[in-house]
């Protein structure tokens, strides 16, 4: 990794990446996006963990989007802008396919790419002061089909286009509201509770997780592209698995399971 503008934990099977761009409300750089796939492939790699949460350092922001202040180095230029647009679709790609159940911890602006990154994610979080936004038209960017799509998918086309045509900000309650995020927590124990509802999700069945995370991405897919055969395949495994015999046994004896992942 080449920046110390993202980190990387590991705390048990929970791996967590944060930006840490504290003076810009953690806006992302070029150098930024290449240490996150750098960190989420380690994330990837490593058997223990099995659940991923992003989040943002400093209290402020989760991500305010691009960093406006590495536009002129890199998006400028015709070429640099074809670039840096690869780059960044590789990453939002990545995290929409991880086949780990992704989080995201949101406390305060969570703007732009920020708000892009968000709906890579399985499953959002916030506290009561976040603040989100897609102010492409107020900065006369254009916005990729699957990055318009995606938010298409998570809220519906009228409240997807209200926030898009309008470029304002929407407090939580709306983005709660309209299903842009799932849960609401207090700031103070947003931490705590984020990283206790990843450790629950980390207990249950990885094999079933995997299969489930895999059967919610055919589901955005046109229908000829979806991979069911793949799919179906996975979900033979789980009843094959030793874990489906430990699953059924821990039920009978009352006791929780203890998941190996095969």
């Amino acid at each position: 990794m080449t920046t110390d503008k993202m980190l990387s934990e590991k705390r048990g099977a929970i791996g967590v990446m944060t930006f840490n761009n504290v003076a810009r409300h953690n806006a992302v750089s070029l150098e930024m996006w290449d240490a996150a796939e750098e960190i989420l492939s380690d994330f990837m790699a490593d058997d223990a963990i099995r659940v991923i949460v992003l989040t943002g350092a400093g209290g402020k922001a989760f991500v305010s989007g691009a960093d406006i202040s590495k536009f002129e180095s890199e998006r400028a230029a015709e070429e640099a802008v074809t670039y840096y647009n690869q780059r960044t679709k590789a990453v939002y790609e990545g995290i929409t396919h991880l086949s780990k159940p992704t989080i995201a911890m949101i406390n305060g602006y969570c703007i732009g790419g920020g708000l892009a990154l968000s709906l890579c994610c399985d499953i959002r979080i916030c506290s009561p002061k976040s603040r989100f936004g897609l102010p492409a038209a107020r900065l006369g960017l254009g916005y990729p089909f699957l990055r318009v799509k995606q938010l298409i998918d998570t809220i519906g086309p009228g409240a997807a286009k209200d926030i898009a045509f309008s470029a304002r900000r929407i407090d939580a309650d709306d983005a709660h509201r309209v299903g842009l995020v799932q849960q609401i927590v207090d700031e103070e124990n947003l931490e705590s509770h984020v990283m206790d509802y990843a450790g629950s999700i980390a207990q249950n069945a990885p094999l079933t997780l995997k299969a489930l995370k895999f059967a919610a991405i055919q589901t955005m897919k046109d229908p000829a592209d979806r991979a069911l055969d793949e799919l179906q395949a996975m979900v033979d495994g789980c009843f094959a698995s030793e874990d489906y015999v430990e699953g059924r046994t821990a039920f009978m004896e009352k006791r929780p399971a203890d998941f190996k992942g095969r």
